[in-house]
């Protein structure tokens, strides 16, 4: 049963903007870190058409909100609405969290590639990115997120592989402007790979399975997969059942939220196993 909680007057709001956003995790989550340190605070599910979401994001700060996330289909309408962008939103070219300032200045974030890390370097706490190269699978803007990240923290090669080549060849070149070692293949290079990531929507409930051939993959790899719903895909039984690390898209959505609910809530959370209990209680397992 869920603790109970009492508003006040004194409340402080947060909420997460998209549409629809009746799937969203993020009111569960953050609901569990306010009753656990007790804080005086609400977060929301705010669903709002794209026509309307510019004018309901100004709205926010007036009507008391200290910040928000982003989900589709706004991640990339917001950045042209924040008055300043961290450096991972701009790199990455959408924002997931926004901050709202005294000086009542809207400041855009994008924690997916942190959270990333940081889910990655919890559950595979052997894994180093300078180590040996990663392969990515798919282009979007999780792949985006992804490399970025990967390539911040020293990654020495990244080979991207996506079904639709040009979209992969474009991120290269992007990513390559950093001096970063980035290469497309159509096939992932998986002999010498320290991690594999999937970004892509194959293995999700309702997709098709990722099939994939892990055998040539070192003993020591790492394979990650982004997807979440189910909490083991067909790719991370088929890492587990080759002895591999395999790492779950559930952590990073969990790690994700944590610096968004310090910068309204005013308490850096932590991620342990009864958080991830809690907001997996209704996530089917396979």
């Amino acid at each position: 049963m869920e603790p109970l909680r009492t508003l006040t007057g004194k409340t402080r709001l947060a909420g997460i903007l998209g549409h629809p956003v009746s799937h969203s995790r993020s009111p569960r989550l953050h609901g569990f870190w306010l009753a656990r340190h007790g804080i005086d605070g609400a977060y929301v599910p705010l669903p709002v058409e794209p026509a309307r979401f510019e004018a309901a994001l100004r709205a926010l700060p007036a009507l008391g909100f200290a910040g928000a996330n982003v989900t589709l289909p706004h991640k990339g309408t917001a950045m042209a609405v924040c008055d300043v962008l961290e450096e991972d939103a701009r790199r990455i070219g959408a924002v997931n969290t926004l901050v709202f300032r005294e000086d009542g200045r809207i400041e855009g974030w994008n924690t997916d590639g942190w959270g990333f890390l940081q889910n990655l370097r919890e559950a595979a706490p052997g894994w180093r990115a300078e180590a040996g190269p990663a392969v990515i699978l798919g282009a979007g803007g999780g792949a985006r997120a992804v490399a970025h990240t990967l390539l911040s923290a020293s990654c020495p090669r990244l080979t991207l592989v996506n079904r639709g080549r040009a979209r992969a060849e474009a991120l290269a070149r992007e990513l390559s402007e950093h001096g970063a070692v980035v290469e497309v293949a159509d096939q992932p290079p998986l002999e010498d790979a320290a991690l594999l990531v999937n970004t892509t929507s194959q293995g999700m409930q309702g997709q098709p399975p990722l099939v994939l051939d892990l055998s040539p993959l070192p003993a020591g790899a790492v394979v990650a997969d982004l997807v979440y719903v189910p909490l083991e895909t067909p790719l991370l039984a088929a890492a587990r059942a080759r002895g591999l690390v395999a790492v779950d898209g559930l952590g990073m959505l969990l790690h994700q939220g944590r610096r968004g609910f310090e910068a309204w809530f005013g308490t850096m959370p932590s991620v342990d196993a009864e958080l991830r209990d809690f907001v997996a209680s209704d996530i089917p397992r396979t």
